[in-house]
């Protein structure tokens, strides 16, 4: 069976994922921790005084722990790119420090044939390419299941602004493994990163890493040590880590040191218990792993803004898609009639849309303003987002209260 064709290797994986039991892999990926903390880390990294370095000014973010949520009428008129002391913060535990002069990435495993250790200089060496993409946390948009839909979800109550886009430079993921001689056999690449294991529940489930598929490495995946023309900050993956376009946010590991690359598939917890759909719709299993990330919109506004009645209202907005460009944006402020939003000069198609929409002379009263995308392949913004338990890929038309006074 030639696991390296995509659409073998993703029938494969369901299979695995409904023959194994929740339990099951969970096992074998504390298994897989033990064994990953056996090999040895690859730099030191100490913890900051707390879980976020950077200043989270409230006019800026909406704080919860260890993640920070960009506040959208927060990045009216700053552009295209999320500056980086603006871009949202998703992290499992504390923000490490790491030594970047210790710093070493390990490449290794049954899928290469010459195993790899590079420097931090050593990495930069290498041919250099820029990416300009998103990075969305697979629960963006979470808390509307149970604000909007009525209905129970766990996790971080994120409103829209789990989501962010910079300019990301750094060494091609393809570059590194076919320097470490990738077989042709190899399937699953399973990056890791050198942040403090992670605690869920009492048990250790080491450090945060989920597998992907070497066809997706070998795409567009990028090894990253810089965000909008600076070393990364701490709290963004300092000194590496993984940019993968288009997937759920958790596939684009921060403080890279290891990269298990293998000629069988791969697990973890973050593509066994977490990161997976469940709920009432869904086998016991769950899903098959998430990857790539779903149609959103978000107006530029304060929640319950106040806007001036009589006079014609420019509303702003970004839409985003991780299957690729957004195609059409459409405007509803009445709730039956839908009207094209005007779309700016597009940039990236791994990043999100601007747009524009004239809001002529509204009347006083309560609103609810829709924006619905849709993208180039087609997929477009549903009313209703499907219910799973752990509220991820919340991707319905939000309702955004606005009061005309």
């Amino acid at each position: 069976m030639d696991l390296t064709d995509e659409g073998v290797y993703e029938r494969v994986r369901a299979g695995q994922f409904a023959e194994l039991s929740r339990r099951g892999m969970l096992k074998g990926s504390v298994a897989s921790a033990a064994a990953l903390t056996a090999v040895g880390g690859t730099a030191t990294a100490a913890r900051a005084d707390g879980p976020i370095v950077k200043p989270l000014p409230p006019e800026w973010f909406t704080a919860f722990g260890t993640n920070a949520e960009m506040k959208w009428d927060a990045v009216r008129g700053l552009g295209f790119l999320t500056p980086n002391e603006r871009f949202f913060v998703r992290n499992h535990v504390s923000t490490p420090l790491i030594d970047a002069a210790a710093w070493r990435l390990r490449i290794w495993g049954s899928g290469v044939r010459t195993p790899l250790e590079l420097g931090l200089a050593e990495l930069r060496a290498l041919k250099g390419e820029s990416l300009v993409a998103s990075i969305e946390c697979t629960g963006n948009g979470r808390s509307f299941y149970t604000s909007q839909q009525g209905q129970t979800v766990s996790g971080t109550g994120w409103k829209l602004g789990a989501v962010g886009v910079a300019r990301w430079r750094g060494v091609r993921l393809s570059t590194l493994l076919r320097r470490a001689g990738l077989t042709h056999d190899a399937v699953d690449v399973l990056p890791s990163g050198l942040d403090p294991d992670y605690i869920d529940k009492g048990v250790n489930l080491g450090k945060v890493r989920r597998p992907l598929s070497v066809q997706k490495a070998l795409k567009d995946v990028l090894v990253a040590y810089e965000m909008n023309g600076q070393p990364l900050p701490p709290d963004h993956g300092f000194p590496v880590r993984l940019v993968v376009p288009g997937w759920v946010g958790s596939a684009s590991i921060k403080w890279l040191g290891d990269l298990q690359v293998a000629n069988e598939p791969l697990f973890s917890p973050w593509n066994t218990s977490f990161y997976r759909m469940f709920g009432e719709t869904y086998p016991p299993e769950g899903s098959a792993p998430l990857t790539v990330m779903n149609v959103k919109s978000a107006f530029e506004l304060p929640w319950n803004a106040t806007l001036t009645a009589g006079r014609t209202e420019v509303l702003h907005g970004r839409s985003w898609s991780g299957a690729g460009r957004i195609a059409r944006v459409e405007i509803s402020v009445d709730g039956a009639t839908w009207e094209r939003a005007e779309l700016e000069r597009s940039h990236s198609s791994a990043a999100w849309q601007r747009w524009r929409f004239r809001w002529r002379r509204p009347a006083a009263g309560a609103y609810a303003l829709r924006a619905r995308a849709t993208d180039e392949h087609g997929n477009v913004q549903p009313d209703v987002s499907p219910h799973n338990t752990l509220g991820y890929q919340f991707g319905a038309v939000v309702r955004h209260p606005v009061t005309v006074a």
